[in-house]
């Protein structure tokens, strides 16, 4: 029989799947990011709760499989945020289980290549990124861009910009999935802006330059405050974002 193994698309939720399989004992599994209708017959379905300790324990064993590229490669695969493809990622690692020698370059196996293509789409995104990403001046001269990547690449662009911009303050912010990078001078940290009352994301510039209110509540006092307190009445809110498995990250995938 069949099992649908329902996850929250996230990395941990991918690793947390992968337990959830070795675990069960699970042969036939088709895995995917939401519940998209009616049982199929002869078909299981199971929703995945995502468990952090699972997940870590997973990753540690991959560790031992593949090289630690190679977990980076997988990692930024899982950035490309294919629905379709969510099997590929989840047969790439069953295969590197399931297999008594490393299977990084085992290009004849589907889910090795498939992985291997995703990683060369984000990729080309992440250099395409690099490369027209446009900043234009607040009035704190922070430097903003905003993007709209095909991929999640974002979390690949740190140390680029870091290095290339080193001696500024900067945001670069996705816009297509509401969360950005916001870089310090000392240290880049990910962030969320809520353009509540804003028409379009893209107007931040001007909440920025026009509302002096704005300008002064977000940058004079969220940055320089220990307790942040409520803003139910701005344009734009600011919260943290976990970084969690972005550590696993780094500038050569």
């Amino acid at each position: 029989m069949m099992t649908t193994l329902i996850y929250d698309g996230t990395f941990e939720g991918l690793l947390t799947a992968v337990f959830e399989v070795y675990d069960r004992r699970l042969g036939r599994v088709n895995l995917q990011k939401s519940d998209l209708g009616a049982n199929a017959l002869f078909e299981d379905k199971m929703q995945v709760i995502t468990d952090e300790a699972r997940a870590n324990r997973v990753l540690k064993g991959l560790k031992q499989k593949i090289s630690s590229m190679g977990v980076q490669r997988l990692y930024a695969a899982h950035l490309a945020e294919m629905d379709s493809d969510a099997n590929s990622l989840l047969g790439y690692i069953r295969y590197a289980f399931d297999s008594a020698v490393n299977i990084e370059e085992d290009y004849g196996n589907r889910f090795v290549m498939r992985v291997s293509e995703m990683v060369r789409m984000v990729r080309r995104e992440k250099h395409r990124m690099e490369a027209f990403v446009r900043f234009q001046k607040l009035k704190d001269d922070t430097f903003y861009a905003g993007i709209e990547p095909d991929f999640n690449v974002l979390p690949l662009l740190i140390r680029h910009f870091k290095s290339r911009y080193a001696d500024q303050k900067w945001i670069i912010y996705d816009l297509r999935r509401k969360y950005g990078l916001y870089y310090d001078l000392h240290h880049t940290q990910y962030i969320s802006l809520d353009f509540a009352n804003v028409a379009k994301p893209a107007d931040v510039i001007a909440a920025f330059t026009e509302d002096e209110g704005i300008y002064q509540h977000l940058w004079k006092n969220y940055f320089t405050s220990v307790n942040i307190p409520s803003r139910k009445n701005t344009k734009l809110h600011v919260r943290h974002i976990p970084k969690r498995y972005w550590k696993h990250l780094t500038e050569k995938i």
